[in-house]
Parts: C-alpha cells; structure tokens; sequence
C-alpha cells in the first residue's frame, strides 16, 4: 500500500508512505521560499523520484484540512508557480525540477482554469489537479487537526494516548483534546480559533517587532531576559478554566493589539512583555493538559500543533505531576500535515503505530552528485575515508564546521545532517556565530549530546527522552553541564537537547563519541545550517553557497572537506 499526504497550505509538503518506507520533503527546501503556500508540486515530484514511483502507483492520495471549501485566489503549486503564471517561459528552465508534473499543454489548462476562477471549490479544483497529473486512486481529505492528532499519536509507539492539538487555527479550530487508541481517535473537545491561545502569543510577537507565524521562537528566548510585570493583562485576555481554553476578552485579531497596546503603555519593556505572554501560556495551558490528563486518566501525552514549537511550554506539561511520558511530533506545525494526513489514511486499512527510529526523510546525495557541485562551484576539497575523526579533531581545536551529510531531515530543526558543528564551551558563540549567519536570535544555539550520557547534563529526562530526540523539549541543566557548555545554556538556565544514539545516525553519533573522546565533553553545539531567513539547506549547491555567505571555517560535505 502507497499512501501519499498532502498539505498545501502553510509550510506545504508531502509525505509518501510506501508499505514501512517513509519519504517527507517540504516545499520550503526546494523553492527556498519560507514556509511557502500552496500546492507542494515540487515536493510531490521530488518524492515520487526517491520513491522511483509514478501517480498511477500510488494507492491512496489524503489530503490535510477538509472544510475550507473557497479560496480567495488562485492556489496553484506552490509560490514557484505563481511565478511561472506570470512568465511561462521559465518552465523550459525549471523543468529538471519540476519533471512530470508540468507538460505544457497540462500546464497551459491549469493556468487558465486558476486565473479565470476568482473563488475556486478547493476540493474539486484539487481532485481535478491530482487527476490530471495522473493519480487515478482515490483521494480523501481529512480535518486540520484530526490530521495533526494521528501525526502525534501514530508516531509515539503506544496503544493508547491523551492527543492534544493546537494552533493558531486549521479549519476553524485552534485546540483539540482527543483519546488515541490503536487505531482509533476519540474526540473530546475543541476549541475554535476565536478561543486561540497561540494568537494571542502572535499578537505579542507582531507587537514586539517580529513576524507573526513565523519569530514566536525568539519570543520565547526572549523571555528569559524580562520578568512577567504584565501578567494581569493577559489574565484579563484568554484563560484555560474546566478543560477550556476561552478568550474572555471578547476581541478579535485587531481589536486583541489594540487592546494589549493600550494596557501595557507605551514604554513598554520588550523582554518583561515577552516574559508576561510566556509564563501565562505556561501556567494556562499546562492547566489546561492537567485537566484532561486528570479527567481521562491517560498519563501519555502527545502534542503536535504549532504551538508546540513553543519548547518551554512542552517542559511545562512535561513537569505536570501524574504525566508518565510527553512526546512532541517532530514536525509539529503544519509542516507536519501531510504525514499525518497519511498515517490517518493508512490506519483506516490496518493499524500502524510506531516510534520513529529516525527522521532522515528527504533528499540524499552520493558522492559523485556532491563532487559535481564542488567542481562547479571552483571549491578546494579533500576526500577522506573517515571523515568523523576529522570533524571531531577541527571541533576540538575550536572550529566551526557545517555538516551536509546523507539524508535530509524531517521538521523545522536540523537534526545533524544539515547542521552548523562547533564546541559549547564559549559562552560569547551566540553573538559572533550569529552575526555571521545575519541571524537575530535571543536563543542560545542548541545542543547535542550523546544519548547514553544525557542524564549527566540534563535534569528530569524521564519520560521524555522520546521527544529530547528531535529538539522539541527543553531541561534544565545540572552544574557541571552550565560549567562545561556555557554556550547552550540560557538564563533561564535550561537547554533544548537533541539526543543522539547510534542507531538512528551513526555517523553524526560518531563524530560525538569522538569529540568525547579527545574532550571528555558529549556535547556539542547544533544549530541549523542555513543563512537568516532561509530554509536549512537541501542540496550540496544550498551547502557550498550558504558555507560562503557565511564565512565559516570548515564544510564537511558528504566525505568531502572545504575548508575557508
């Protein structure tokens, strides 16, 4: 059974599940284009080529958010082809990516059919689309959230669950509480998205001059410099009370800045703002889980929904008294749509339900595809056999070295093979790494530290050493972690781990236990390699231009290193 999911709206992409195989690829790594909007051909091509399937192979087609009937605008695939409705000409130019899917008597239909329509029936426009491109199978379409539930609860390895979803909204809802058993989700509750507790921390990050949807993470980091002075004010604004989340301000999206502005004053502190809006979403909703988690006596939690993205607020529930585990689906925002628009379909078949072994789901490059991209890009390069030993030697010596290795991942966090490596012992890294990369962060970066030494930097890992697994979580450290990795840990004297063990990378895990061994240190710092404002980078070119924009020392690309 080949079931293909869809998301083509926020943070579009697709995921083909082919019997066990799992290939998942976003729009965003392709087009370059952020969180793009819209039909993911792209990335419908890109895994029908890894899979080495066509459309008409493929069993099953499902398709995330079901009731958003009309569109304002046309939505073809993606914001690429916008630009190709502009300007056909570029097609002959695009085609080695865009492969099969846009001939150009196809294309010609498609364009028309979406700039003669100024309000389209989404499904039917959608159905039409997948079957000219040459799906015959059937093709379902499942609910935002019921979508995000099964991406939780089918990827935790467990029978049964307490699923919650939220978000800013998908189809009309912002929360959901359901009961995930075997192959089964039971809803429970849901909230609209007038009742939207992740809205209200947009509003605070439009307020304090970051882009909403987009910067809540350096809300977030920048909490831990303020102190929460405006606490009532949100108190005044959206609570959780008997397992609901209800917005008793009684204002909507303009009337909500407005109203806070007004409150809060003109000179207002940004960090003691930030501060306010993350304490309240911690106390509200962690409430909000014990509530259910009391109710329903179901002591495994599962979270997906782009609030979620918010770490402090998943140590938050993690920390709730009776919690026997809490697991955060890796690509937990609408990134995350089409896998669990898949793993719904399939489960209607037969149950499916397990623990990712890995999320390396997307693009690989061998060798020979890597030299090519060296060679044309005039780049100096050595070839080495066993090129862990020799990451972990530049790392040891205090150099910074950005990873493009195997398979891509999976999710909003680089996970080691599109990473930027360098030791965590120095504590000054946030401000001049960042420059570098042109980035604006109030996060300090990320570590990675070696899964079978965790507990001897971490506190309170029980139950949560799933989740540590893909950097969704965040612990507070013990002294000797503060003492010996400075550079990843807050103020708040917590950090956000990605774990790693040897089964689900080998190589990265070796370039560890080999800084571990010329260091006597299992960590080192994560962050993602990619320049301000763009995707973590996809393919070896991505690599090579975004390793001299940055000016970094080292690229250790396939078993290839560049150095500066």
């Amino acid at each position: 059974m080949r079931i293909l999911g869809i998301n083509d709206s926020h943070d579009a992409g697709v995921t083909l599940i082919d019997n066990d195989k799992v290939i998942s690829i976003n729009e965003e790594r392709l087009n370059r284009m952020k969180l793009c909007y819209g039909f993911p051909g792209m990335s419908l091509n890109e895994a029908l080529k890894i899979a080495n399937l066509k459309p008409e192979d493929i069993t099953y087609v499902s398709i995330a958010t079901k009731y958003a009937k009309f569109v304002p605008k046309p939505i073809p695939h993606s914001d690429m082809a916008l630009l190709l409705m502009e300007d056909r000409s570029k097609i002959s130019e695009l085609s080695p990516y865009l492969g099969f899917l846009f001939n150009k008597n196809i294309w010609t239909k498609i364009q028309k059919r979406f700039l003669d329509s100024k309000r389209i029936e989404r499904q039917k426009e959608i159905t039409n689309l997948l079957r000219e491109l040459g799906f015959k199978c059937p093709i379902t379409f499942v609910e935002h959230h019921l979508c995000h539930a099964a991406s939780a609860h089918f990827t935790s390895g467990l029978n049964k669950t307490l699923i919650i979803t939220s978000d800013a909204a998908g189809d009309g809802l912002s929360t959901t509480v359901s009961i995930g058993e075997k192959h089964e989700i039971k809803r429970l509750y849901e909230s609209n998205s007038y009742n939207s507790i992740a809205k209200f921390y947009s509003y605070v990050t439009s307020i304090l001059g970051f882009s909403m949807g987009k910067h809540e993470g350096k809300v977030t980091g920048l909490a831990a410099y303020g102190k929460p002075i405006y606490l009532n004010v949100f108190k005044k604004m959206i609570i959780s009370k008997n397992g609901k989340i209800i917005n008793i301000s009684n204002s909507r999206h303009d009337q909500s800045i407005k109203k806070i502005l007004k409150k809060i004053g003109d000179n207002f502190s940004k960090e003691d703002l930030a501060s306010s809006i993350q304490l309240h979403l911690e106390n509200e909703f962690s409430n909000f889980v014990e509530h259910w988690v009391n109710k329903t006596g179901i002591k495994d939690v599962v979270l997906a929904g782009g609030l979620f993205a918010n770490v402090r607020l998943n140590q938050k529930i993690h920390e709730i008294k009776g919690i026997n585990s809490v697991y955060v689906h890796p690509h937990m925002g609408d990134g995350g749509l089409s896998m669990g628009a898949a793993l719904y379909t399939k489960n209607k078949f037969s149950y499916y339900n397990k623990k990712l072994d890995t999320v390396y789901f997307g693009n690989e490059y061998d060798d020979e595809a890597i030299r090519k991209a060296l060679d044309k890009n005039r780049v100096n390069y050595r070839y080495h056999r066993s090129i862990e030993k020799e990451i972990a030697r530049l790392l040891a010596a205090g150099k910074v070295v950005a990873r493009f290795n195997g398979a891509m991942e999976y999710g909003p966090r680089a996970l080691g093979n599109r990473s930027i490596l360098y030791q965590a012992n120095d504590p000054k890294v946030n401000d001049w790494l960042n420059k570098k990369l042109k980035r604006t962060e109030f996060m300090p970066f990320a570590p990675v530290t070696l899964s079978e030494l965790a507990s001897k930097s971490y506190l309170n890992l029980n139950g949560a050493e799933y989740a540590a697994k893909f950097m969704t979580i965040t612990f507070y450290c013990n002294e000797e972690m503060k003492e010996s990795c400075p550079a990843v840990v807050h103020l708040d004297n917590t950090a956000r781990p990605q774990l790693i063990s040897e089964k689900e990378n080998p190589s990265y895990y070796k370039i560890l236990r080999e800084y571990y061994k010329l260091t006597n240190v299992p960590t080192i710092i994560n962050t993602s390699f990619n320049m301000h404002e763009e995707p973590i980078v996809c393919s070896p070119e991505d690599a090579i231009r975004s390793f001299k924009q940055g000016h970094l020392d080292y690229l250790a690309i396939g078993n290839f290193l560049v150095e500066n």
